[in-house]
């Protein structure tokens, strides 16, 4: 039977670097996303750049009611993402709850955690990504019932938008959502393009629509915006990566608007 070995305590304590990865990127996200993680560890995860996710309970159906639930969760979430530790933004990825929510209550919630923290939401990355494409008319595509894609028309309508053509699919659950092929994404993005629209926004962090970002651009011949690709590019920009990425679609190809 052999003996246990003497253990060793080393000396001297290694040096330590400031940080294990350079920026930090918080993400929460929903219980039942298949999504946004793969997004982002394709997008904005790097050598450089970390992405650090916390889930918060979430129950479908996808309705105003449901989405409306997850408010009171962002606090604990935001806090248990390294905690006591500077992070350069949190994503809260869900599109349709930031609409129901709010933009300017969901950074009260993370930020009652993370006092200063560079709060972004998916609508609002979204409208970013469209004011730096140049587009105020546009076609909007979902995968949500009427009742929960009205208050995203309405948000953008809001924000001082013109929505040529809204359309969508109907789905009040958002695992299934995460099932449509980005193929079959890239068809009902030209179906939902309006000839008059500057840009079409197609909705929803479930979606595997930035997977399809540059073929669908090919088939309506305009730029796209989605949801995990306007926030994975807005986190980019806010930690200091302004380089171009055209495999993700023109919008990563584009800087930050100032303001």
């Amino acid at each position: 039977m052999s003996m246990a070995p003497d253990i060793r305590l080393y000396p001297d304590r290694p040096a330590l670097d400031p940080r294990p990865l350079e920026k930090r990127v918080g993400l929460i996200i929903l219980a039942t996303d298949h999504t946004t993680e793969p997004d982002y560890r394709r997008m904005v995860a790097s050598e450089r750049i970390g992405v650090y996710v916390a889930r918060v309970a979430y129950a479908n159906p996808t309705t105003p009611e449901n989405l409306r639930k997850m408010q009171p969760a962002l606090t604990e979430a935001a806090a248990l993402i390294l905690p006591d530790e500077k992070l350069d933004a949190i994503c809260y990825s869900c599109t349709s709850a930031s609409v129901v929510i709010g933009d300017a209550e969901i950074e009260i919630a993370i930020q009652a955690a993370r006092p200063g923290v560079t709060v972004v939401t998916p609508p609002m990355a979204a409208m970013r990504g469209l004011e730096a494409l140049g587009a105020r008319t546009i076609s909007v595509l979902t995968p949500y019932t009427v009742e929960t894609s009205r208050p995203m028309a309405e948000y953008f309508v809001r924000h001082g938008f013109n929505i040529a053509s809204f359309t969508c699919l109907g789905f009040d659950d958002d695992r299934e959502m995460a099932r449509i092929a980005p193929a079959a994404l890239v068809q009902l993005a030209r179906q939902a393009m309006h000839p008059d629209a500057d840009a079409l926004f197609v909705s929803c962090t479930a979606l595997r629509s930035a997977l399809a970002a540059v073929a669908i651009e090919e088939a309506i011949g305009r730029p796209v915006v989605t949801s995990n690709q306007a926030t994975a590019w807005n986190c980019l920009r806010l930690c200091g990566d302004d380089s171009a990425h055209p495999e993700c679609g023109r919008l990563m190809t584009s800087p930050l608007p100032r303001g």
